[in-house]
């Protein structure tokens, strides 16, 4: 065979992968947690996801820190939200009908029917690549490059057929739960007109939506419009609360994640809204301006002393200001207020612990505990809680706090000396020791892993 054949081989191998990895979702992005935002996606997330036939305490809604504009399923019943799409977004309304597409994804079991799109192309891809690497080895090297990208271009079409047909079964199923949850679909049809306008600015042809993963915003709009207009919850009228939380969620992203000199663009200081000083006061803490962070968040829970956010923000800005003796009494009544929710009581055990005030253990290790036990997926939480019993002087369960932390972290070369640490210094059998041996083999099975894929 001669280079040049080989090097078309080599080719055809490449894109080959390509079908197997071109729309898995990229998990690497960090995700962002706040109990605001998840208290809002929860509450605007069930009728729909109840809609779907699915329970919503099983069901999560999961922000992840990346700019583009995108909303993902990867199995399981967890949708997930790209920050870029909440920026992107106008209204809760527009949100739910992302939500209520990637709940079709979800019901569909389209995340894990994957691989049938995949082995369809991957059939003709293999096939194709042997014929013509037969073709080639006889010497017919044009004749197998004809079949080499004829095979290709087969492959690479029945798996874009097969996601738009995923996409095109997500839209309808996605019309479907908000007409039963009683929500207009006009989110939906504005927020794909966005799309639209992405596609325009982009240059992206419009006659068709052949070789693509996704049907053209067009053609979806065209489909979905006479649907949703004929559907009784077309003028439902949009709830006002969802909207107004919508812009305090909005505006706090921006103002967390966004350059602060951007953010007082949008959210000027002569707007004195609750959406631009939330805005402000996340700008001015993240561009070091503690006294004028705190007077943002002060206004805030002056014109609202029982909202637990307006007091989380005023609390957080204390203590990392310097100030967690002062953080203590707004951040103990924001987990009160909210039944101990655990990503705002994991902040509030870190003021108790950053008081250095040791009669204040006791309570951090409660409230520490309480928050582990809620929501263990919650690393901060476990270090905190492996700081107050390393200061209790509990050397045992402070190692195990760390090999729960190491483990979530993915690092579960330091989970396991953690762990065994945590076995040789509790009680044989108690539930921390049983615990500490669960990761102990979790994270052995994880390194011999590791270990076997660097072979």
């Amino acid at each position: 065979m001669n280079n040049s054949a080989i090097r078309a081989l080599r080719t055809a191998l490449v894109l080959f992968l390509a079908i197997w990895i071109s729309v898995r979702p990229v998990m690497a992005q960090s995700i962002l947690r706040d109990a605001e935002t998840e208290a809002f996606f929860k509450e605007i997330s069930a009728p729909l996801i109840t809609a779907a036939g699915l329970d919503p305490n099983n069901v999560d809604i999961i922000l992840i820190n990346d700019k583009s504009v995108n909303a993902f399923v990867a199995g399981g019943q967890a949708v997930y939200l790209h920050s870029g799409l909440i920026d992107a977004a106008t209204t809760a309304n527009e949100v739910q009908g992302v939500i209520a597409h990637e709940l079709g994804h979800v019901v569909g079991g389209h995340a894990v029917r994957f691989d049938e799109g995949v082995s369809v192309a991957s059939g003709i891809s293999i096939a194709s690549l042997i014929l013509a690497a037969a073709a080639m080895a006889a010497g017919a090297g044009e004749a197998g490059m004809g079949i080499l990208s004829a095979g290709q271009q087969a492959a690479m079409g029945k798996f874009l057929a097969y996601s738009r047909g995923q996409e095109g079964t997500a839209d309808a199923s996605g019309a479907q739960y908000l007409s039963t949850a009683g929500i207009s679909g006009r989110g939906s049809i504005s927020f794909f007109k966005k799309l639209q306008n992405f596609e325009f600015r982009l240059g992206i042809p419009q006659e068709d939506s052949y070789g693509r993963t996704h049907p053209l915003s067009g053609e979806r709009i065209s489909v979905l419009q006479d649907k949703y207009s004929a559907d009784p919850a077309w003028d439902a009228p949009l709830n006002p609360k969802w909207e107004n939380d919508f812009k305090r969620i909005k505006a706090k992203l921006t103002g967390y994640l966004s350059d602060p000199t951007a953010t007082m663009r949008d959210y000027p200081e002569n707007d004195q809204s609750v959406p631009a000083r939330y805005a402000r006061a996340y700008a001015w803490h993240k561009s070091a301006y503690p006294q004028k962070a705190l007077n943002e968040s002060s206004s805030l829970v002056a014109s609202a002393p029982e909202d637990p956010y307006f007091l989380e923000l005023h609390g957080q800005i204390l203590l990392e200001s310097g100030r967690p003796a002062d953080a203590i009494i707004p951040l103990r009544k924001a987990v009160s207020l909210t039944g101990n929710q655990p990503l705002i009581a994991a902040i509030f055990g870190h003021a108790l612990i950053a008081t250095e005030d040791k009669t204040q253990l006791d309570e951090a290790a409660q409230v520490l505990k309480a928050a582990v036990t809620k929501d263990n997926q919650n690393p901060f939480a476990w270090y905190q809680l492996g700081v107050v019993y390393e200061q209790k002087g509990d050397s045992a369960r402070a190692a195990l706090a760390s090999a729960e932390r190491y483990l979530m972290e993915g690092a579960p070369q330091l989970a396991l000396p953690n762990a065994q640490t945590a076995m040789a210094g509790l009680p044989e059998y108690s539930p921390d020791w049983i615990r500490a041996q669960d990761i102990n083999m979790v994270a052995e099975a994880k390194l011999a892993q590791l270990k076997k894929r660097k072979r």
